[in-house]
């Protein structure tokens, strides 16, 4: 069994400062960089690459619902043909300077609302799919829900996620929240082993729900997101994706 450590990155925008990349990037192996329409810019976009490069970090597409304003967080009502082109129009964008940096875009991943539309509906799991099958690379998503029926039926490669820093109902529902709260590190690392070793998490009424984890997300808007991932990454080494 084997396993990646996975942190939404690069979304900060302008001025504006989200996340602190440099301190969480040696601790993981996976980069998710936003594309643009959630956070993210050109000029932080080029910066996050390189930032993985020289850490030999594999770099994803986190691409959105098109709500610079509510980071990504907010549900939109868009018909499955527009969204497969807002989606293809951000990883186009970050595969440009992945090209230029001559790095291959090793995975998918929607983010926020669109992550928890793409799990619950049809029309969106499926826009996720229309758009992903042209770059043949892994789709990041929830085991059970419709990022699995979907993807896999559509013959994408998908990778089961597990978050470290959220919670998940009775039902084995993740939980998204619009502000992510501090966590106990070696909770959050206790946590991820057991969902790596026995496929389990407790849920917020206290029942073990079964999981599946193939790459462990660490936000980086969570406010101590660095030391949650230094945790994680000590606690899962046995576990670690080559």
């Amino acid at each position: 069994m084997s396993v990646d450590i996975n942190c939404d990155m690069g979304e900060s925008f302008g001025l504006y400062r989200l996340g602190d990349d440099e301190a969480i990037i040696p601790h993981i192996t996976q980069a998710n960089v936003a594309c643009g329409f959630h956070g993210s810019d050109p000029n932080h976009m080029r910066q996050s690459i390189e930032l993985a490069r020289r850490h030999g970090v594999k770099v994803g597409a986190h691409f959105s619902l098109p709500d610079l304003a509510g980071f990504g967080r907010r549900e939109m009502k868009i018909e499955r043909e527009e969204m497969v082109n807002i989606i293809i129009y951000q990883i186009g964008a970050l595969k440009g300077f992945l090209d230029v940096s001559g790095i291959a875009l090793n995975h998918l991943k929607p983010h926020g609302a669109l992550y928890g539309m793409a799990a619950s509906q049809e029309p969106i799991a499926h826009a996720v799919a229309d758009a992903a099958e042209h770059f043949k690379v892994p789709v990041l998503g929830l085991a059970g829900t419709l990022h699995e029926e979907i993807y896999t039926a559509r013959g994408l490669e998908f990778h089961a996620e597990f978050f470290s820093d959220l919670d998940y109902d009775d039902q084995g529902k993740l939980l998204i929240t619009r502000k992510h709260e501090a966590v106990d590190p070696q909770l959050a690392a206790q946590k991820s082993v057991r969902a790596v070793s026995e496929g389990l998490v407790r849920s917020v009424g206290g029942t073990d729900v079964p999981v599946r984890a193939q790459t462990i997300c660490v936000h980086s808007d969570t406010p101590n997101a660095a030391d949650v991932a230094r945790s994680i990454r000590v606690a899962l080494e046995p576990y670690l994706a080559a």
